[in-house]
């Protein structure tokens, strides 16, 4: 006689061995979030995929691409990513690495001739890592021509050097053009067919590409402006520059990514195939330099974060007339990807929402900061100019106090302040925080937004 509890507790072994799977229905919190968050951000449109296991448990697109032909969202719509293309770019170089055409510690004048001499003298490690001391800086638009890369990187001095290779983790665009260009350089092709070849079409990104008139003959979300919540506009002409490729330009879809995501997740295998090395997925993802303030760390082209008692990896992007954000966490199989049409947009309460309806886990938030009064000394030890490229922060000791010509700086911690922006400033706050540190060189700096300022 058959035991007619089996079936049921075959079920239930099914249900805790595989990848979390939901009805339809169990998104419609999501559904509305997403809707609400558009509306609240005012950003025309967006695209989301959800990860679990290896399969994409959910992929749809929301609002419009374009406000002024009202044409819908899809889910299978090119957006462009923003500075979420630096896993791409990392993937392509530790790929050439992988197969020892480079070394990731080695001068990248050993590979690409004509650099400045400073320049010449960072490693790879140091530019995928945003350790090599060079200041921020990004241009929208520029040249289509893709030769127009190389000749940017040779065009750069060592002014773009703010302070020695290895002192300071201090974010920069042109450190990933560097990084594109040393992947040219050494496998003799395009950076675009790089990434391409190397890491787009073994993931079945077959949509995904750099060009612009490439993109264009596929669905595709038009970018809007401006930054922050003010009413969308089309950018016309789409802004484009083959110059910065590698720092933030990648076209692509939600699915597509989607498949980057499930390749990394699970060892490099897609489909039954090899798509990534696990040497790549290693590099990528370990957590190689600190960035200031020690909440992550900075990998590849990537954030790493311990929370929540596991690891996430994440990267968000923004560009002229678009923003995303990217968050997976390997060790439950789970990853969220959010593409949108306007600069900066990044959804980040859709992707906490993600979390907790997948993996029941709700987002830490942090006590809200007190506003503590600057001691007289304090101001004097922090007063100063402090550079990185072309921007300058001055901070002035005055009766006791530490001001900037915006107005005077609240500390909010140890270590942590908080500056005044300049009024009506697009898309910003009204305030921005920073914290002041001490680099592996000895000097002092001024940490804001991921760009470290040297104290001069």
């Amino acid at each position: 006689m058959k035991n007619p509890a089996l079936p049921w507790r075959f079920a239930l072994l099914l249900f805790f061995a595989s990848p979390v799977l939901l009805r339809a229905a169990d998104f419609a919190p999501l559904e509305q979030l997403i809707n609400d968050e558009l509306q609240r951000n005012n950003v025309p449109g967006c695209a989301v995929a959800i990860v679990s296991g290896d399969k994409v448990i959910f992929s749809k697109g929301f609002g419009i691409a374009n406000v002024d032909t009202r044409q819908p969202v899809t889910d299978d719509m090119l957006f462009r990513l923003g500075s979420t293309t630096k896993m791409f770019t990392a993937a392509a170089l530790v790929s050439l690495a992988d197969e020892g055409k480079v070394k990731l510690d080695a001068p990248i004048g050993d590979y690409v001739p004509g650099l400045a001499p400073k320049l010449a003298r960072v490693n790879s490690h140091q530019l995928l890592t945003h350790t090599a001391g060079l200041a921020d800086l990004t241009f929208m638009e520029g040249p289509h021509d893709e030769s127009a890369l190389g000749n940017n990187v040779r065009s750069l001095q060592d002014s773009l050097a703010f302070t020695g290779p290895g002192a300071i983790y201090s974010y920069s665009n042109p450190g990933y053009w560097l990084a594109g260009y040393v992947s040219e350089a050494v496998s003799g092709k395009s950076y675009a067919d790089v990434v391409t070849e190397r890491v787009l079409k073994p993931c079945g990104m077959t949509r995904s590409t750099f060009r612009p008139t490439a993109a264009m003959t596929w669905p595709l979300a038009v970018g809007h402006g401006p930054e922050g919540r003010a009413e969308p506009k089309v950018i016309r002409p789409l802004a484009d520059n083959a110059a910065g490729w590698p720092a933030g330009q990648l076209f692509a879809t939600a699915p597509e990514f989607a498949r980057f995501c499930v390749a990394f997740m699970h060892g490099g295998k897609l489909d039954g195939q090899t798509a990534l090395s696990p040497f790549l997925i290693e590099k990528l993802s370990a957590p190689h330099v600190e960035t200031p303030g020690g909440e992550r760390h900075y990998g590849y082209g990537l954030s790493v974060k311990d929370e929540n008692g596991v690891r996430w990896l994440s990267h968000g992007g923004s560009r002229t007339g678009y923003g995303s954000h990217m968050r997976m966490c390997p060790e439950k199989k789970f990853a969220v990807i959010i593409l949108c049409n306007k600069t900066g947009a990044s959804l980040m309460r859709v992707a906490d929402k993600a979390v907790e309806l997948v993996l029941g886990i709700a987002p830490e938030r942090p006590a809200p900061p007190q506003k503590l009064a600057t001691t007289a000394e304090e101001a004097a030890t922090l007063a100063g100019v402090y550079t990185n490229g072309r921007t300058t922060i001055p901070l002035t000791a005055k009766d006791g106090k530490l001001t900037t010509p915006r107005g005077e700086v609240k500390r909010l911690g140890k270590n942590r302040f908080q500056l005044p922006n300049a009024p009506g400033s697009p898309g910003a706050s009204e305030t921005t925080e920073f914290m002041v540190v001490t680099g592996t060189d000895g000097a002092q700096y001024l940490i804001r937004g991921g760009r470290a300022f040297k104290k001069r």
